[in-house]
This record gives structure tokens, C-alpha cells and sequence, in this order.
């Protein structure tokens, strides 16, 4: 059943229950996306390393979340078991064998796999706004922080460089607001208590350096098998904003780095979106409009992007309509809005005139699947009830010294283990302020010297008791003078050292991207 430029998925059934035929993802449409959906236990996740297999065999590099740990398996060897070798029996399986998958462990806390992070330049404003949550005014106030930081070459690396240009912002308000637009102080107040809730949350361990290289997740190991990436999102997934913002931001990259190539035999890289639903719960409509432009341009650079989600409602239809290869479990249809799903996945699929798909879909077993994947020309196939079938690599996790063996061997080892701290935002801002400070403090010394060098009291200099009390008077005066200049912020006096250096740079702005990331 194995076929050359083919994934073998499975075997689809007669309504008698027989062997049908084997069905396959056609390499040649991998990029074309796709959609696995499926009620909780139906078997979602095997199919989601069924097809990480075949294409990490077929050498192409795969990136997949583990939500619930169960997929870290892929790195081991499978093992004999009656319900993998009975699979494998029932669809007429002879040529299965076990095998083990070149895996690279990632996570964001450093904990279950290598460190990855991103910066705040490189995430832009779009996103940050999302994973903040942030209202419309306050969405303009970080677009207008992006703006200064990356016309006044001040880059934005993590947290705490925010944090600053957001101080610096809100102690001058009044006068980048002649520049800008309107920076209202309690707009930059709620954005400064948002970035302590993501702080509090973990999101600091995802901004810094080393940033991710994109061609780190994008390799091919020694037997020509595509590395699979798999994400430890079982603690991320305790802030679901935070790892569907991190997922997007990652498809970003792939969209502004990976250059053109039109419709190749594989595809250069498989993203698997798990937990989808994620994404778009709450998403304002420019996002979700600029989420469905990359996943209908990203075909053009070899990236298939494949969701995983209970409910085919989940995604939004004009996504929907980009995914080619769908996989559909069963579903339930207790609830309205689970019957009104059953139904939106039946009319989805091109209709099989041997079964009711909406009928079907309900009566489902675990590890059973409607397939239809694209085939000649691109177009659609006939729906087919699939047993999908058993993974070569071990179904279940690997254990705590399993993937610290498998991460002491990794490509990437000692490449993102460490933090790297270098200057940028916050520290490129206090070295203003304080230059500034500098040199308005040798200029009082400068104004004060002179009236020092002409006084010529002697004994009682009070009013009243000697001395010339219009020289005290003036020197009265010429104090308040000097009190009143000391009364400016210490930011205050940085503002006037930025402001000339953005009035000097705006013809150095960096280039964004389709969701605000830098382009390179």
C-alpha cells in the first residue's frame, strides 16, 4: 500500500463493511492545507502523526503542537500492540513496520524542549495588540510606540524595552501627540498593566534572544527524513491567547522569509495548527481577513498548513474554503449548534452516493475518518469512510529521560538554551536620559558660576541684616530659575535626545509585513 509521491492514510470500507480501496495525500498537494476535525477521543491526534510520518518520510519538515504530551511519541520507535497490529490486519496493512522520527523539541519555558522566542520588533504591533487583547485606542498607541522604535532605531527586544518606550511615551504624551496622533496617558496605563498580566502569565520567557531561525525548524536529517518539531504546549496552553499568537506569529515568518516557489512536487515545510479554534475565538475581522491572505498565499511557498479542531465551525469560512485535504471524525449532535456542524461538515465534502455523510458522521467508530484529499488536477475526491491507519512511531509520550536524550542529541543543542541580553530599548533610553541629565546639569553649572565668581558678602548676608538685599533678590530670583529647570524628568530631558534622533531616521522605518513582522 505504500506508493511513491504518496502519504498512505488508510483504507476506506463498503457499506458491507469490506475493504474498499487504500486512500492518500498526494504529495504534489500537500501545500494546498487541510483540515483534521473530530470530537474529543475519535482519534484526531493519530491521524495528526499518521500524516507527520509521511511526510517526515517523504523528507519534508514537519512543526506540530502537543497539546496533551501524547504526540512527543513520534520520536520513539513503535512497539507491538493487539490494537496497532489488528488495524493493520483489518485494511489489508502488510507492509507496516515500525519506525522512529528525527525530533526536535521545542518549548517556550525552556522545561520539555529548547528555548524559542521571538522579539517584540519581530512579533509587530498586529499581534501584540491580539495577545494583549487591546481596544481599539489602545491598538493605535502601540502602533505609534512601533513607529518610534523602529524610526528612532530603538529595538524592541522584550518586555522591559517595551515597558520603557511606553514610560517614555506616557511622560510626553502632549508632545508626540502634535506628531503622531492623540497618545492618551490612560490608554498607555491600561497597555502598561496588560504587559504585567502577560509578564505574571509567562510571556516574558517568549520574548528575548536568540529568536528563532526559521531554517532551524526546516531541516532534513541524515536519512533524508524532514525533522519534525514538535512544540511542548501542554503548560502554554494555560493561556490560550498566548499560543495562538505564538503560532501565528511563527506562520507569519514563514510567510515573509520563504521565497517563492510555485507549485513544487512537496511541500518545503507541514504546519499543523492544532487547537485552531484558538486563533480565531474573539479575533477582530482585520485579523481574521489578514489570517485568510497568508494561508492563501503561503501555498505559493511551499508551506501546507493543516488545522486541528473539534468543530469544522471553529474555522471561519473563508479559511474553510482554502483547505483541500480533509479528515472528519466523528462529531456529536446533541446540541443545535452541533447538528447545524454535522451538517456544515457533510456539505463540505464532494457527496459519495453509497452513504449519507451527515448520517455517518454521527456514527463514526474511534480511528474511523471521512477522507476526501485532492487528486488530479486539484479537484476534490469522493468521500470515503476511512480506517485510518496504526503509526509507525510509538502512540502515547516518551518518558522524562527519553527526551532529555533525544534533546542532548539535538542539531540545535546550546544553539537557544541562554539568554542573550544584549542593547536595546531600555537601555538605549537610559543612556539618553541620563546624557541629557549630564548636560543639563554642566549647563546650570555654567550659569551659576559666573554670579559665584561677582558676589562679595561677608558676615550676615540675610535680609534685613546686611548685605545688598537687591543682590539677594536677584540671586533669589536667579535660584528659582535654577529650581524651576531642575523640576524637568529625567525622561522628559531624553525626550528632546529621541526626538532628535527620529526626526533624523524617518527614512531608516523598518518594513512590515501582511501581520506586522518584520520583513528581511
Amino acid at each position: 500500500m505504500i506508493e511513491e509521491g504518496k502519504i498512505f492514510i488508510g483504507a476506506s470500507r463498503n457499506p458491507d463493511d469490506s475493504i474498499n480501496k487504500p486512500e492518500y495525500l498526494d504529495l504534489k498537494f500537500g501545500n494546498r492545507h487541510g483540515l483534521v476535525t473530530g470530537a474529543t477521543g475519535t482519534g484526531k491526534t493519530v491521524t495528526l502523526q499518521v500524516l507527520a510520518e509521511g511526510f517526515s518520510r517523504a523528507g519534508v519538515p514537519v512543526f506540530a503542537a502537543d497539546i496533551k504530551g501524547d504526540l512527543s511519541g513520534i520520536a520513539a520507535k513503535g512497539e507491538p500492540k493487539d490494537f496497532l497490529t489488528k488495524r493493520a490486519e483489518q485494511i489489508g496493512f502488510t507492509d507496516y513496520e515500525f519506525d522512529q522520527f528525527p525530533v526536535i523539541f521545542w518549548d517556550l519555558f525552556g522545561e520539555k524542549g529548547h528555548r524559542v522566542r521571538t522579539t517584540i520588533a519581530e512579533m509587530g504591533p498586529l499581534l501584540l495588540a491580539r495577545l494583549m487583547d487591546a481596544s481599539e485606542p489602545q491598538e493605535g498607541v502601540i502602533n505609534i510606540a512601533f513607529k518610534i522604535a523602529d524610526q528612532g532605531g530603538l529595538p524592541l527586544l522584550d518586555l522591559k524595552d517595551f515597558s520603557s518606550l511606553l514610560n517614555y511615551m506616557g511622560e510626553n504624551a502632549s508632545q508626540l501627540s502634535n506628531q503622531y496622533g492623540l497618545i492618551s496617558k490612560a490608554s498607555v496605563g491600561s497597555i502598561q498593566r496588560a504587559l504585567l498580566v502577560l509578564e505574571q502569565q509567562g510571556a516574558e520567557n517568549f520574548f528575548g534572544e536568540p529568536a528563532l531561525k526559521i531554517s532551524d525548524i526546516m531541516r532534513t536529517s541524515n536519512n533524508g527524513y524532514g525533522q519534525i518539531s514538535v512544540l511542548a504546549a501542554d503548560k502554554l496552553m494555560m493561556n490560550p491567547r498566548l499560543y495562538a499568537t505564538f503560532l501565528l506569529w511563527l506562520l507569519s515568518e514563514l510567510f515573509e522569509e520563504l521565497p517563492e516557489v510555485g507549485d513544487p512536487d512537496k511541500p518545503k515545510l507541514v504546519f499543523f495548527f492544532d487547537e485552531a479554534h484558538l486563533l480565531f475565538n474573539d479575533a477582530p475581522k482585520v485579523l481574521t481577513e489578514r489570517v485568510e491572505q497568508v494561508v492563501r498565499l503561503i501555498r505559493s511557498k511551499g508551506v501546507g498548513v493543516y488545522f486541528v479542531t473539534q468543530n469544522p465551525l471553529d474555522v471561519p469560512e473563508t479559511v474553510l474554503a482554502q483547505l483541500g485535504n480533509r479528515a472528519q471524525h466523528a462529531l456529536r449532535a446533541y446540541s443545535p449548534r452541533e447538528q447545524k456542524a454535522v451538517r456544515t461538515a457533510a456539505d463540505t465534502f464532494r457527496a459519495n452516493p453509497a452513504f449519507d455523510c451527515a448520517t455517518v458522521i454521527t456514527n463514526l467508530g474511534t480511528g474511523e475518518a471521512l477522507v476526501s484529499t485532492l487528486e488530479a488536477k486539484g479537484a476534490p475526491s469522493i468521500v470515503e469512510r476511512t480506517l485510518i491507519r496504526p503509526p509507525s512511531g510509538r502512540v502515547g509520550p516518551v518518558t522524562d529521560d527519553e527526551r532529555r536524550q533525544i534533546m542532548d542529541r539535538s542539531p540545535v543543542l546550546g544553539v537557544y538554551d541562554e539568554d542573550v541580553d544584549r542593547e536595546s530599548a531600555f537601555e538605549l533610553l537610559a543612556a539618553r536620559a541620563k546624557k541629557a541629565a549630564d548636560a543639563d546639569a554642566a549647563k546650570r553649572a555654567q550659569e551659576e558660576a559666573p554670579q559665584q565668581q561677582g558676589s562679595t558678602t561677608s558676615g550676615w548676608s540675610l535680609p534685613g541684616f546686611g548685605g545688598n538685599d537687591d543682590d539677594n533678590q536677584s540671586r533669589g530670583q536667579s535660584r528659582g530659575r535654577a529650581s524651576g529647570y531642575q523640576r524637568e524628568t529625567v525622561v522628559e530631558a531624553a525626550m528632546k535626545s529621541v526626538a532628535r534622533t527620529v526626526a533624523t531616521q524617518v527614512g531608516r522605518a523598518l518594513v512590515r509585513g501582511i501581520l506586522g513582522s518584520l520583513k528581511r
